[in-house]
């Protein structure tokens, strides 16, 4: 027995990368202000799955997938034998270690195809965008989840292998996938290091991960920049900033209805609503909208075309399945989704300064004058310090 690279360095680089970009993009799944970076983690994945089945073929002896092709009975066998304390050692992967990287790799695109696809539908962003309606994605967004939580449950069952295996044949497992190196006999097939494949799989990681953020995030601090910055607090939160997609304008709705307050994009409320706050527009919260014939028919067909029933966004189809059929809100604040939707933020949140109203959607939506309501556009502004808002402190 002597010490040999078992374990070639693209192996290594692949199976430590997947493994943490798996363990981030568990915890950075709850929170909309990572999804740029849950979104990231999901791209790398199905990249270095694509790598894993080309190395499979390409790469060393024991990386190869011939090297540890099990079926499903020997892998059962396995157990049986791991259970007695008698199940014999191999230098590469174990009949039961083979599955389990087969079913991580299938769960791999499972999970990353279903993200894609959810992104695509719930959010309306990526590659996969409108290619489904908010109410068919949902059985995908489930499945997206349902997929993530298997793979969690290989990746536990995994591990446990690991540490028994360990155990049982006297040697870190662990180590050997950081080191490269087991002990082995003499004729033991040895791999070899490619150094250069590793460095080159590092640049593409690097190069995609700084092309990602960079591309996302607007870094520019010129002096109106850094105004928007102190006045609303967006821009320091660690996230990529969705885009939402373009809507439908409209220049006399726009310039009528934000002459005394900001718009509201008619996607927020059914059509009902928008024809019954025109029909009663002498009693508009207090005031006549004293608008003529021709301007109130073209801002209302401009409303009614574009009303929550469209499901022209996320929020849009939120909002309408929330409201009940007989319910014909005026309010947008009033609607069941909205009010379970803000139900948790602070009270001291809707006193500050930089919001002071539930209608001012602007404060915490960026792109709420286009009426998207993108979930990565929403950041909750905290007040600048003195020391932030001196003279000093500006570029």
């Amino acid at each position: 027995m002597q010490r040999i690279l078992i374990w070639d360095l693209p192996t290594r680089l692949f199976h430590w990368t997947l493994a943490s970009s798996f363990a981030l993009a568990w915890l950075t799944s709850d929170g909309d202000q990572w999804r740029s970076i849950h979104v990231f983690l999901g791209y790398l994945m199905l990249g270095l799955v694509v790598f894993r089945l080309i190395w499979g073929f390409a790469g060393s002896h024991f990386s190869r997938f011939a090297s540890f092709w099990f079926g499903p009975k020997e892998a059962i066998d396995y157990l049986k034998q791991v259970a007695t304390g008698h199940a014999p050692r191999h230098v590469g992967h174990n009949p039961t270690g083979s599955l389990a990287i087969y079913i991580l790799l299938a769960m791999a695109v499972v999970v990353g195809l279903t993200g894609i696809l959810t992104l695509g539908g719930d959010e309306q962003q990526g590659i996969a965008a409108g290619w489904f309606s908010f109410s068919q994605i949902k059985w995908i967004k489930e499945l997206h989840e349902a997929a993530a939580i298997l793979m969690l449950v290989v990746v536990i069952g995994h591990i446990t292998g690991v540490v028994v295996e360990s155990v049982l044949h006297k040697e870190n497992l662990a180590r050997a996938m950081v080191t490269g190196v087991k002990m082995a006999d003499p004729d033991t097939p040895k791999a070899t290091a490619r150094p250069w494949v590793a460095v080159l799989m590092l640049l593409a990681m690097l190069g995609f991960g700084g092309w990602w953020f960079a591309y996302a995030i607007d870094r520019q601090i010129d002096g109106q920049a850094w105004h928007i910055r102190l006045e609303t607090g967006i821009g320091e939160e660690p996230h990529v900033k969705f885009v939402g997609k373009q809507l439908p304008d409209h220049k006399q709705w726009r310039e009528e209805c934000g002459s005394c307050h900001a718009v509201f994009y008619p996607a927020l409320l059914p059509s009902r609503s928008w024809q019954k706050m025109m029909a009663e527009q002498d009693q508009h919260f207090g005031s006549d909208l004293g608008l003529d014939a021709a301007t109130t028919e073209a801002i209302l067909k401009f409303m009614v075309d574009n009303a929550a029933e469209k499901h022209a966004v996320e929020a849009a189809f939120k909002i309408e399945q929330s409201i009940p059929a007989w319910v014909t809100p005026l309010r947008i604040t009033e609607t069941p989704y909205w009010i379970r939707k803000h139900r948790e933020i602070a009270a001291s949140d809707w006193t500050n300064p930089m919001v002071m109203s539930k209608t001012n959607c602007a404060a915490c939506h960026s792109d709420a004058d286009v009426g998207t309501f993108e979930d990565g556009a929403m950041h909750i502004p905290k007040a600048p310090t003195a020391a932030a808002t001196s003279p000093a402190s500006r570029p």
